[in-house]
């Protein structure tokens, strides 16, 4: 009589690996070095958390009140500063009552970020949305049409200004260091070359000085009567120094592939461009989505250099705040916590967005 083939029952794992349990054990106390560790910072932050939420929430003071503030000054933290302050470290010098259109248009470009990262909406129209967001954008912050008031490039600050030029110097530098980093590698000496000295030149001094560059020492090489707006030559000064950075991050992405595909993109008859942008360049952007992302973060921190010539974005903005109100200048930590807050929750969506495109790469690569 044939026997019947009679599988095991799945039996539990002898160790536990789910769960906080096993969590707790490979992240907060693998060994003696990680569990010290932990418990010194279970015994600080058990320390110095009860003060600062003391600090913070309990015994601060949240109206605009300098009296009040003053009265806590040394025991509470004095929000006022951000409830007074508020629409200044936003909007800079922008006139008062023409600040909903720099509001509208920093809501608007924000929007189009979100948009343009989700991917279902990754279609052909997503480019005329852009000129569509940048037309409209320019248009409320100058002003001049539809009854609005002209308002002067020099007056933008605060919020809109940094989301502007960090939107801007991005989509502008991208595709400069494709073309640059390419450049570099390229057969042609004279191509090589000058884009090896634009690179080091670049590379070579810092983004203050280029802006500083830009913004006082160009005009004098210009013709008279032309002259060229600071806010343009301060974008063209972040991009051409994003650019050279990004140049060498896209370079390090090309090397990594092997030469075995251009050798067999070259046998199917693929011409230069065709193996470039089929082939080479979609693995290479691929492999440095970290690089890059950390390099877009630095621009968007990097535009609080802006303010050396004379452009208050959103640090600017505080200072410019603070200094013209001596009942409110003693607070300032409590309004750079404010604006710190601002620039950790552009960043941190960046660096999680980062993250989302990395998975979804390592899926690709796992199929």
């Amino acid at each position: 009589m044939a026997e019947t083939f009679q599988p095991i029952a799945p039996r539990p794992s002898p160790v536990r690996t789910t769960g906080a349990g096993p969590w707790l054990r490979a992240n907060l106390f693998a060994d003696w070095r990680s569990s010290a560790t932990t418990v010194f910072l279970l015994v600080l932050g058990l320390i110095l958390l009860p003060k600062l939420f003391d600090w913070g929430l309990f015994s601060a003071v949240f109206s605009a009140n300098a009296d009040a503030c003053q009265a806590v000054r040394g025991s509470g933290a004095c929000w006022g500063v951000v409830t007074e302050k508020y629409r200044i470290i936003l909007f800079g010098r922008y006139p008062f009552e023409e600040q909903w259109r720099p509001l509208v248009a920093t809501g608007l470009m924000v929007g189009g970020l979100v948009v343009s990262c989700i991917r279902i909406f990754w279609k052909p129209w997503l480019g005329l949305m852009w000129v569509a967001i940048l037309a409209i954008f320019f248009t409320l912050m100058s002003g001049g049409v539809l009854g609005m008031e002209e308002v002067r490039t020099d007056v933008w600050g605060g919020l809109p200004l940094t989301v502007m030029l960090a939107t801007l110097s991005i989509f502008l530098a991208f595709p400069l260091s494709i073309a640059v980093a390419l450049g570099r590698r390229s057969d042609l000496p004279a191509i090589r070359s000058a884009c090896i000295v634009y690179i080091e030149l670049i590379r070579g001094v810092p983004l203050i000085s280029v802006l500083f560059m830009a913004s006082f020492m160009f005009p004098l090489f210009m013709p008279q009567n032309v002259s060229i707006d600071v806010l343009v030559r301060v974008v063209v000064g972040i991009t051409l120094f994003a650019a050279a950075y990004m140049a060498e991050i896209v370079r390090g992405g090309l090397q990594a592939i092997p030469k075995g595909q251009l050798e067999a993109a070259a046998t199917l008859g693929l011409s230069y461009w065709q193996t470039q942008f089929k082939i080479v360049l979609p693995q290479a952007l691929a492999m440095v989505v970290p690089s890059m992302m950390n390099n877009f973060i630095s621009i968007f921190k990097d535009t609080s250099l802006v303010t050396i010539v004379s452009l208050y974005e959103l640090t600017g903005a505080l200072a410019l705040a603070l200094n013209s109100d001596v009942n409110w200048r003693p607070f300032k930590i409590e309004a750079y916590l404010f604006i710190t807050f601002v620039y950790f929750t552009f960043c941190f969506s960046m660096s999680r967005y980062s993250l989302w495109v990395e998975k979804q790469l390592n899926a690709s690569k796992a199929r």
